[in-house]
């Protein structure tokens, strides 16, 4: 019989694995620095939709860091605005970048998923929320981006998702970072306020709560289960079941 320890690294190894291979043999975006950066097509324009948007949306990192990763950003538009404007958290020059690419491009020539979806009144409302981390955000200085543990692009997102819990969204098990501590808290109830964490710095760390499931971040790789909308997490792969609720 496998000992606990054994499993545990199994359902470490074995989804990296697969994803590896899967970037080996399927990967065909080429050179990253010409690599597609058009719109996905995933938003209307925005003289087509003037009520209020916000979105979450994420895509496979560039070379071999996409075996692992995904990188997320953010997009928002005031109702009746007349354009959106997206936010990334980058590795070069200021980190916190403001309409750098479109909305919903293709994240150097991957096609991004939508995380999460908030429109109309609602949106309207949790939008001043999201601008108020943004622009008070720390680690904004040169230099302040961290691949691994933190902070991240992921980071940036879920300090940004940590501020509006009431969305109930969840970033994947593959936002590597994501459990980077930004506030400087080891320990706590997660932002839904329906569980608790514990973290070590971002290298390791523990969640379990009813929005956030139960996580265990061993290195940036995360594995777990979530109950309240059944999936597996797994490093590499993400999750295997229903979405975490856009």
């Amino acid at each position: 019989m496998l000992k606990p320890t054994a499993i545990f690294l199994l359902l470490i190894f074995f989804p990296v694995g697969v994803s590896a291979g899967r970037y080996w043999l399927a990967e065909n975006r080429g050179n990253w620095q010409t690599a597609d950066r058009s719109s996905a097509g995933l938003l209307p324009l925005p003289s087509q939709h003037p009520g209020a948007i916000i979105r979450v949306y994420g895509a496979r990192t560039v070379r071999w860091k996409a075996i692992f990763a995904i990188h997320t950003w953010i997009v928002v538009k005031e109702e009746n605005a007349p354009t959106y404007t997206r936010y990334d958290y980058t590795a070069w020059g200021a980190p916190v970048r403001t309409n750098g690419f479109a909305a919903d491009a293709r994240w150097f020539g991957a096609v991004p998923e939508t995380i999460a979806a908030v429109d109309g009144a609602e949106a309207s409302r949790l939008i001043p929320k999201i601008r108020h981390v943004i622009e008070n955000y720390k680690f904004r200085a040169n230099g302040d981006y961290s691949a691994w543990p933190g902070p991240n692009s992921n980071t940036f997102v879920q300090a940004a998702l940590d501020a509006v819990p009431e969305i109930r969204v969840v970033l994947p098990p593959t936002a590597v970072g994501k459990d980077f501590p930004y506030r400087g808290e080891w320990f706590g109830l997660t932002p839904s306020g329906t569980g608790v964490f514990a973290s070590l710095g971002g290298y390791f760390g523990l969640t379990l709560g009813w929005v956030e499931g139960f996580e265990i971040n061993f290195l940036g790789a995360v594995v777990g289960f979530d109950i309240r909308r059944p999936a597996l997490k797994l490093p590499g792969l993400g999750r295997l079941g229903m979405t975490a609720g856009i």
